[in-house]
């Protein structure tokens, strides 16, 4: 079941510093992102667009409370994560922790992109989620825009979900690497047994 809230940021305070409310995580994913790259799910989203990837991430409840610290050495541990996608949820909503890690992963020569729901221009703006502007410089690539699914793509070679969504760039040296296998799906069998299903532009099913 899901939270619809108007404010965000009331349920947003109850997380500590420091720390992220997560839906998933997994290593070394092929179709969130060029490259090899850790995904991290974040939990909230208050838009509920009809079709979304990820229903179970619209509650701002808290689903999992981890450490960004935790997370950039769990990251850094694997060799073959050559960067880090943040998806949801809506990521800028815990935009501050998030840029703080991104920062972290950076200096370790990874690189950082991010699923979101706004706009570009939404997030530049004054009514923007707190950190949102100290979020984007951390960005090298940022997929923007509401899923729509009138507009829905549904092809192999599209890095979006829905025509209105834009691929930003904002590291040159990625533009030529916006090739992943967007609509297809990878499961991750972890060690408890339980699997993950991820791909579809962000998509994540716990089984």
């Amino acid at each position: 079941m899901t939270t619809k809230l108007t404010n965000p940021s009331l349920a947003l305070r109850e997380i500590p510093s420091g720390y992220l409310n997560i839906m998933g995580y997994v290593d070394c994913s092929e179709v969130n992102g060029p490259g090899c790259r850790a995904v991290i799910w974040v939990q909230g989203c208050a838009r509920e667009c009809p079709g979304c990837f990820n229903p179970d991430s619209w509650s701002f409840e808290i689903k999992q409370l981890i450490a960004v610290d935790t997370l950039v050495e769990n990251i850094l541990s694997n060799p073959r994560n050559t960067g880090v996608t943040f998806s949801g949820g809506e990521p800028f909503w815990q935009a501050p922790a998030l840029a703080d890690l991104a920062r972290q992963v950076k200096a370790a020569g990874l690189n950082v992109m991010s699923f979101s729901g706004f706009t570009l221009e939404q997030l530049q703006s004054e009514s923007a989620p707190p950190g949102s502007q100290v979020l984007l410089e951390q960005l090298d690539i940022l997929i923007d825009g509401p899923f729509v699914q009138s507009l829905a793509i549904n092809s192999p070679d599209s890095p979006v979900a829905s025509s209105n969504q834009k691929v930003r760039v904002f590291n040159s040296t990625l533009q030529d690497q916006i090739t992943w296998a967007s609509n297809q799906i990878e499961v991750h069998i972890l060690k408890d047994g339980s699997r993950i299903v991820t791909g579809y532009q962000g998509g994540l099913k716990l089984v």
